[in-house]
């Protein structure tokens, strides 16, 4: 048994997300945990909100809330909508917690000593309505290169240029939309990240086993120049520095976010205390033993492979450093950016509204974009559900258990010897298998659910083979080996079906009867396998697994959130 850590980036604490940032990150890393744990590994799957930084201070500035009351609301929130969907998270946390806000000083502290922090000057725009600095995006204004009103001071999010505060046309306070502003020196610290280089590359090279999107992003930000990172901003709301000199600062989000994962791991063994030992899965020779995974969308690839592992490193001391980074591409709407300030796309409580949690896992991974970008349209969702969980697993196990319960009863039947349509399915199944675990262990998405439909497809066609319903009048043996064998396929399905689809799956098992022990992952070769339910063991129908979807439904939802 193998000690597995998991982490996804944490989502933003300002709104629910969208589908494109669910699949990047919290939905594969669901997945692979689910996965490790059937096959028997001890794992440790931590997730939590992201909740400093100018964003949170300017949604609850929005909501009409104070920033600690807003967040607090949306952790739930978040964490409710992670529940509806199946995450399976043994812990999601928050990076406002006390354990992150001790952490994040004590690194600060050893990179100081290590020689890795120094003290810098700035210039930075002070706001004198408001009395105090204002980070970029708290500065609003024209954008000189397309005319859009309301661009911020670090980006234009109309034509996506990189701009400066001072560049903004008739610049303006985000907070009171006071237009009395003006440059300021402000002292900050930086993380002195130019001294890792050689360190982090080293590291980078050795990792010949991960995605080339996560080694080329981490190698081009190596290659152009690694600067020094700021890591404190003129903010009140953050992990204070305890620092003289410092006191109305706090660290940038950026530096404290990603520590959050072990802060995360200690409110979890804070929540249990002496029950639970943080320090196995993070520090000191107990978590050499762990194999740690993290999973993210591209954009948020360099602060986990320089950032992240430069605080880690860099502090001297025996932590945990990532093993592999899964990375992701976009997902996008109809070839466009899914936007959480412009609403555009599916967001995870709408889904929820209109579909079941299972319909989104299985397309999301079907579709992963993991080699490039994957775009989400109403009418390949729609396809998507109908032919592969409607028509080939839900028509498959209907179709099984009516036949059955019909002929012969509530009651795996007895009755005929396997033969050649059993060997053929049985050939093809062990080949099968054995590729399908390994996608899963390569976290190779989308290979693994289409290897997942081939095993589904298999039951139908051997089916078409086997005849069933076609025999029963004239050889009830050969009619109930080709049913006996069905809904013992129906498990296995079930069973190498629950990391992707655990609502459908359980209900299959439940539908068989099939609970505990008897709910692992299977093992051994496909005979055993087709034979694990004997026959008298009971089962009952159940009601449609998968409704499909209409077209009049596209329709509407292609309305509502806007399509092509």
């Amino acid at each position: 048994m193998s000690r597995i850590l998991i982490t996804s980036a944490l989502p933003y604490i300002n709104g629910v997300k969208h589908l494109g940032n669910m699949v990047g990150s919290m939905l594969p890393a669901d997945v692979y945990a689910r996965f490790q744990r059937a096959r028997g590994h001890e794992v440790l799957c931590i997730c939590a909100t992201d909740e400093h930084g100018t964003p949170a201070e300017l949604a609850a500035l929005e909501a009409g809330q104070d920033v600690a009351t807003y967040c607090a609301e949306q952790h739930q929130i978040q964490k409710d909508i992670g529940v509806r969907f199946g995450f399976s998270w043994d812990y999601f946390g928050r990076s406002s917690s006390p354990e992150n806000r001790e952490l994040t000083q004590h690194f600060c502290e050893k990179l100081d000593e290590a020689g890795l922090i120094e003290e810098r000057v700035d210039e930075q725009v002070y706001s004198v309505d408001d009395g105090r600095f204002l980070p970029d995006r708290y500065i609003v204004g024209t954008c000189p290169k397309c005319g859009y009103e309301n661009a911020r001071g670090d980006q234009c999010e109309n034509c996506t240029s990189v701009l400066d505060p001072v560049d903004l046309i008739d610049a303006r306070s985000a907070i009171s939309g006071g237009v009395n502003l003006e440059v300021r020196a402000s002292r900050h610290l930086y993380l002195l990240q130019s001294k890792m280089v050689d360190r982090l590359r080293a590291w980078i090279d050795s990792k010949t086993d991960w995605p080339v999107l996560v080694t080329s992003i981490a190698r081009k930000w190596l290659d152009e120049g690694l600067h020094d990172r700021c890591i404190t901003r003129d903010l009140d709301w953050g992990i204070p520095v305890s620092r003289p000199g410092f006191e109305n600062k706090v660290f940038y989000v950026w530096f404290d976010a990603p520590i959050e994962y072990i802060g995360a791991t200690r409110e979890w063994a804070d929540e249990a205390p002496g029950s639970r030992d943080w320090k196995s899965w993070w520090y000191g020779e107990a978590a050499q033993d762990v194999r740690y995974v993290q999973f993210m969308g591209k954009d948020n690839v360099p602060f986990h492979s320089i950032g992240f592992p430069t605080t880690l490193l860099g502090s001297g001391e025996p932590w945990k450093v990532v093993d592999y980074i899964k990375g992701f591409n976009w997902l996008t709407y109809y070839g466009g950016k899914f936007s959480t300030s412009q609403k555009r796309g599916v967001f995870m409580d709408q889904a929820l509204e209109i579909l079941p949690a299972d319909y989104w896992r299985y397309y999301l991974m079907a579709n992963a974009p993991e080699g490039s970008d994957a775009s989400f349209t109403w009418e390949h969702f729609a396809g998507t559900i109908n032919k592969d969980l409607a028509d080939v697993l839900g028509n498959f196990v209907n179709r099984t258990l009516r036949f059955t319960k019909s002929k012969f009863g509530e009651a795996v039947p007895d009755g005929g010897m396997p033969g050649a349509a059993e060997a053929n399915l049985i050939k093809e199944l062990d080949a099968r298998l054995e590729a399908y675990t390994q996608h899963f262990e390569r976290m190779e998405f989308r290979k693994a659910v289409a290897e997942l439909r081939a095993i589904w497809a298999s039951g139908n066609e051997y089916l078409t083979v086997a005849e069933p319903w076609a025999k029963f009048k004239q050889d009830r043996d050969a009619a109930a080996i080709g049913v006996r064998t069905g809904i013992n396929l129906i498990r296995l399905f079930a069973l190498l079906s629950q990391p992707v689809i655990p609502t459908i799956s359980g209900k299959m098992l439940e539908a068989l009867g099939v609970s505990g022990d008897d709910a692992a992952w299977p093992t051994g070769p496909a005979a055993a396998l087709l034979e694990a339910l004997k026959p008298g063991h009971p089962f009952t129908v159940p009601d449609v697994l998968v409704q499909k979807i209409e077209d009049a439904q596209v329709a509407e939802w292609t309305a509502r959130f806007g399509g092509a």
